[in-house]
């Protein structure tokens, strides 16, 4: 069988295969061990995590919805400590490329949690700036082009690990918030995080989340984010990260093609434990029936 090569690079980290699991939907990797080998895969995205452990939201935390499900876990982790002293070690024993999603309610925890995550074992760092502003009323990080500027150059002057960001799609321009996580020192941008959304229980006539709204995911959310990382993919020089509905190998493929280096698997998880592992043979499938030697190749090869 004709070989090819998957491997690409996300500013100095290189991975095998462009194939990644999205935070929050694949625990720390090791509870997915039974469906394959974790190490095969791109890498792994682990839970967000925060400074002090999180006890999340009140239930009811998720609602099935059409072509998707919306969520409000509400960032529940055990905090950073139990994760360097639990969790990482067996994953860096295990050879797996470990991201760590960052969350946080103030620059100075994320910048206190980037310090913190300078260990041996973890790749490279996601910043998930869809967190609120405490000290800016509660508005989303990633909301405001000057609030990411801030966040992300904090955060980048107390790391040398890639930083990816994260971005919300829940904005007016995603363009001119990649680009200014960029100008900021970003290494490679991923989108989307999840659309907002609520449930209604008409017996009830109440919000069937404890929350009220929370994150939609899912293949129904899956045009929005091909349409947004297309748009940034164009505005912005580093790498892009696609994810948002991914549930098969000719999904990740149309993200490639708009200009994704990478993609994240994320609700696909839930409902099919071994999607991973599906979609990179899916790819390299692809590549080879249409000739292709790599994967790089045909980032961004869209035609109009």
């Amino acid at each position: 069988m004709r070989q090819v090569d998957l491997g690409v690079d996300i500013g100095s980290l290189r991975l095998s295969n462009p194939v990644l699991t999205a935070s929050g939907t694949f625990g720390y990797g090791l509870e997915f061990r039974s469906f394959g080998d974790i190490s095969a895969l791109g890498g792994i995205v682990v839970k967000g995590t925060t400074l002090e452990p999180r006890a999340g939201n009140r239930p009811q935390r998720v609602v099935e919805t059409a072509a998707g499900m919306l969520n409000s876990i509400g960032l529940e982790n055990p905090g950073v400590d139990y994760f360097l002293t639990h969790y990482l070690p067996e994953l860096r024993d295990l050879g797996v490329t470990t991201i760590v999603n960052m969350a946080g309610n103030t620059v100075e925890e994320y910048c206190r949690l980037t310090e913190r995550l300078q260990q041996p074992g973890v790749a490279a760092l996601e910043l998930n700036i869809s967190c609120p502003n405490v000290k800016a009323g509660g508005m989303a990080f990633g909301t405001s082009e000057t609030a990411v500027y801030e966040v992300v150059g904090q955060v980048k002057r107390h790391t040398s690990l890639p930083l990816i960001v994260k971005l919300s799609p829940n904005v007016t321009d995603i363009a001119s918030i990649a680009q200014a996580a960029e100008a900021a020192g970003a290494d490679a941008i991923s989108l989307v995080n999840t659309l907002l959304g609520m449930a209604v229980d008409t017996r009830t006539r109440r919000p069937i989340l404890g929350n009220v709204v929370g994150g939609l995911s899912g293949p129904a959310i899956k045009p929005v984010a091909l349409r947004m990382v297309w748009q940034v993919a164009q505005a912005v020089r580093v790498p892009v990260i696609g994810l948002g509905g991914i549930m098969t190998a000719n999904d990740a493929l149309e993200f490639i093609i708009c200009g994704a280096s990478a993609v994240q698997i994320g609700a696909a998880n839930f409902i099919e434990p071994g999607t991973a592992w599906q979609v990179i043979d899916g790819i390299a499938s692809y590549l080879r029936e249409q000739g292709l030697s790599s994967v790089r190749e045909l980032v961004g090869s869209l035609q109009f």
